[in-house]
Order: C-alpha cells, then sequence, then structure tokens
C-alpha cells in the first residue's frame, strides 16, 4: 500500500514540474517572426491568442498581400488557422489599382494564404464599394467571393444581389441570385446623386 502512495505521489509530483516547464517555454514566447515561401509573420502572443497581428506575402506575379488584424487566435485543432478580429487587408497588385478591405473577423489559413472574411465586409476598389457579410478571398483559386446581403456601390449604380464574385487579377465579375426565379436588383444614380 506505501509503494502505491509512493508512485502517486512520484507521479503527481512530475507532473506538476512537466506543467511548470511547459507554461514558461510556452511564456518565453513573446514576439515570433516566421518566414515561409515570401510570407512575413508577426505575432505577440499571450497563450494562444495574440494582438496586432500582421501577415505579408508576395505571389509569383509580385502582388504583394497584407493582412492586419487587432487580434488572433490560434486554432488548437489546427495550427495553420488563425481567427482574426478587427481586419484590414491590403492587395497590392502590380498591375492594377489596390483593392482594401474591412471586416469584424476574419478566418487566415496561412498554409495557402486563403482568407474568409465575415461581418460587415467592405471592399474598395478605385470608387467602387462592395458590402456583404461573407467574403471568400483565395490567392490560389485567384478569386473572391462576396455573398449575403450583397451591394455594390459605385458612382452611376447601386446593385443588390446574392453573390459577387471577382477574379483577382483581371477585375472579370459575376453577379448572380442563388434562386433564379429572383432577379438582380439595379438602381440608378441621377446627375444629382438622388437614386
Amino acid at each position: 500500500m506505501k509503494i502505491k502512495i509512493i508512485w502517486v505521489i512520484i507521479i503527481f509530483i512530475l507532473t506538476i514540474l512537466i506543467l511548470i516547464l511547459h507554461f514558461k517555454d510556452f511564456q518565453n514566447k513573446k514576439k515570433v517572426q516566421i518566414k515561409k515561401s515570401n510570407t512575413t509573420t508577426f505575432l505577440k502572443y499571450n497563450s494562444n491568442t495574440f494582438v496586432d497581428v500582421k501577415y505579408s506575402s508576395e505571389d509569383s506575379k509580385g502582388n504583394k498581400y497584407i493582412i492586419e488584424a487587432k487580434n488572433g487566435e490560434i486554432d488548437i485543432s489546427n495550427p495553420n488557422i488563425i481567427f482574426l478580429t478587427e481586419v484590414n487587408a491590403l492587395i497590392e497588385l502590380n498591375n492594377s489599382n489596390n483593392i482594401k478591405i474591412k471586416s469584424d473577423y476574419g478566418k487566415y489559413n496561412s498554409d495557402n494564404l486563403d482568407t474568409i472574411f465575415s461581418k460587415n465586409v467592405i471592399i474598395t476598389y478605385l470608387k467602387n464599394q462592395i458590402n456583404g457579410e461573407y467574403l471568400d478571398f483565395s490567392i490560389s483559386r485567384n478569386s473572391m467571393i462576396i455573398s449575403r446581403d450583397v451591394i455594390y456601390e459605385n458612382i452611376e449604380n447601386i446593385l443588390k444581389a446574392d453573390v459577387v464574385e471577382i477574379e483577382i487579377d483581371t477585375k472579370n465579375t459575376k453577379i448572380f441570385m442563388y434562386d433564379k426565379k429572383n432577379k438582380v436588383n439595379i438602381q440608378s444614380k441621377n446627375i444629382n446623386g438622388n437614386n
């Protein structure tokens, strides 16, 4: 019986020591810079969450992708996935004008650099603005798919649709409704700025 108690005490002490060493090692990771195939990542750690997040990458065509967020949290089940809040992104196309994206939330995949933006998504390009609730931005697919309460506005028109799909490089755009019975709603603005 005494041997059992001694083993329980030894296992308990070893468990505490392992936890303490692991905690100290984790606390020492205050700032990390990761370089991965033309991608630079800056993180300030506090457990599995961090603040002042900035990811930047460049593709083979020279286009630059910069994502910043106020907060981030690493997905424990998949460390390549990072959940973001208060997200701002800038796409600097080398043969075109910049695209800006803002949203309340984001889900960044550090493996393939794809990003999901959600809630109060605003995309601006030149004098065009697209508002929606969900944006699937994929570098590998070369597309942005905006959905849920989409409003596309420029100097001349206001357009309401279910989905706007844009090729990043060419800006070729598809606008459609999920239900074929429904029509895309387009309102022209007159010269005085009234609808």
